[in-house]
């Protein structure tokens, strides 16, 4: 009787005109950006055949990661939204268009894709804390875990798609069309946004200034422990457990699966997300939602381990499904966690932090997981990195008891102070 929870939770989208269009929007040009996501480490890759180098584009992409997503978040909360959310396009269109010239002219150096990796990574932050802060302003208090669960479900069903199509494009067409695409769907974005209404902030009597606006948002979510939490165990499962930057090494040098591969093993991880994302309708009535995070969290670092040892791609493919769901349960539950113990006034910097831990994280693990397999060798990367994590886990829990102590009751209570 309890089957009808596991297929997908659409009332969000039924009640809100807005969220479909912000979310229709957002399908689209991340279908572009995940081929992106795919195309550069392998040009790196292809280039150089240095996963060092490969590795190091997350060094390249952290700080204008930080910088962007940091003022942003500062930005967001005293500004309309849907402004902010437009003219961070024209930047993703100039940096995606540049790749895109780099590869036409044929060999750019390292140093000019690291400046446009990394100018791309600043206006995807800024475009996830405009998008994050949003959201909660278009549904019901009592339909937030809904509307958050599909639109991270449809979201990684993108990251299904996108790296596919990225790793058939590359093969098919070349590395200039693939960002080139990535920049024309911005215009997703472009469209759906013009057609929602204003998205202004919660009013306040006077704005600090932008340094003061960003340490008052550290501090809200230094003093909330769930919060801390939650953020600190996905930052040690992608700082160490997250080994995208090697798909094109392993792809390329170990399984001997070329272009097709690496799209493959970065599908793969959000091929099983995607399932369980689109069928968390059971964490609607999930009491202990740490607790369901922390275990979710050792999934993930266990499966990545796992891949560290297997020499094959077909048994590295439903490891790394198997990872990328229990990251999605981890994810659903840390983003209703993180919306539900924030106020709308402090919504675009909690969203800042946030979305500079999850897509920071990964960037950390690039450098981590390339610094390694230049040592070690890139399986060995990926099997240090899983249990590493695990061992993160750990710390964590003893840390932040307060993240394995939040529950239903809190949920309820932070949902009806939003109300």
């Amino acid at each position: 009787m309890r089957f009808p929870r596991l297929v997908p939770d659409t009332s969000s989208l039924r009640e809100s005109r807005d969220l479909r269009l912000v979310t229709l929007g957002n399908v689209v040009s991340s279908l572009g950006s995940q081929a992106t996501l795919v195309a550069l480490p392998y040009q790196l890759y292809i280039e150089t055949h240095s996963p060092l180098l490969v590795g190091l584009l997350g060094a390249a992409e952290l700080l204008p990661l930080a910088s962007m997503a940091l003022i942003g978040g500062a930005i967001a909360d005293r500004m309309d939204r849907r402004t902010l959310l437009l003219l961070d396009q024209i930047g993703l269109v100039a940096s995606a268009g540049g790749l895109a010239v780099a590869a036409f002219i044929g060999h750019p150096a390292v140093a000019t894709l690291y400046l446009l990796g990394a100018a791309l990574a600043g206006f995807t932050a800024l475009q996830n804390v405009s998008e994050s802060a949003i959201i909660p302003n278009l549904v019901s208090a009592g339909s937030l875990r809904s509307a958050l669960a599909l639109n991270y479900g449809l979201f990684q069903v993108t990251m299904v798609v996108g790296p596919g199509i990225g790793g058939v494009m590359i093969a098919a067409v070349g590395l200039p069309w693939t960002y080139a695409a990535d920049a024309v769907s911005c215009l997703a974005v472009v469209l759906a946004v013009l057609a929602i209404a204003p998205q202004p902030p919660a009013p306040v009597p006077q704005h600090e200034s932008v340094r003061r606006s960003i340490a008052e948002g550290l501090r809200y979510v230094r003093a909330n422990h769930a919060l801390m939490g939650s953020f600190a165990i996905d930052l040690v499962a992608m700082t160490f457990g997250m080994p995208r930057a090697l798909f094109a090494v392993l792809s390329v040098s170990y399984y001997h699966a070329g272009a097709t591969g690496t799209g493959l093993l970065y599908a793969s991880v959000s091929a099983g997300a995607s399932v369980a994302a689109l069928t968390t309708g059971w964490l609607a009535h999930a009491r202990r939602l740490g607790l369901i995070t922390i275990w979710a969290v050792i999934a993930w670092g266990t499966s990545i381990a796992l891949v560290g040892l297997v020499d094959s791609l077909w048994l590295a493919v439903p490891l790394l499904a198997l990872a990328g769901a229990a990251d999605s349960v981890s994810a659903v539950c840390r983003s209703t966690i993180n919306q539900s113990v924030t106020t709308d006034q402090m919504r675009g910097r909690m969203s800042s932090v946030f979305s500079l831990v999850v897509t920071g994280g990964p960037r950390l693990g690039d450098i981590e997981s390339g610094t390694v397999a230049a040592a070690g060798g890139a399986r060995f990367s990926v099997l240090s990195g899983g249990l590493v994590c695990l061992l993160g886990v750990v710390a964590i829990v003893t840390a932040f008891p307060a993240l394995a102590r939040f529950g239903a009751g809190q949920h309820r209570e932070a949902a009806r102070s939003l109300g």
